[in-house]
């Protein structure tokens, strides 16, 4: 359920890649929360981040959204490391 105070920007506007922006609308993802909305374009820039928000929200899109438009397929190497603090964490963030 996304917030009602969330911004009315939409994934490509943020600066997500149009490939990335297409495979969320297919999922039915339109409009981003706030969270994502107040994190993605910093970290698209290579910023630093610090996001909290309550559950549900979308903290786990707000940082890997950014880590899969910056990853090269032609890479054959790891690109991106996720450290998490729990178990049920870890497993959410595979998912």
């Amino acid at each position: 359920m996304q917030d009602s105070t969330a911004p009315t920007a939409t994934f490509a506007e943020l600066g997500l890649p149009s490939t990335l922006v297409e495979n969320l609308a297919r999922q039915g993802y339109q409009t981003p929360t706030a969270i994502q909305a107040g994190t993605i374009p910093a970290l698209l820039k290579g910023r630093d981040v610090v996001g909290i928000a309550q559950t549900g929200t979308g903290k786990t899109a707000s940082f890997a959204l950014p880590i899969l438009a910056d990853i090269d397929l032609a890479v054959a190497a790891p690109q991106a490391l996720v450290l998490c603090p729990t178990r049920e964490l870890s497993i959410q963030v595979a998912e």
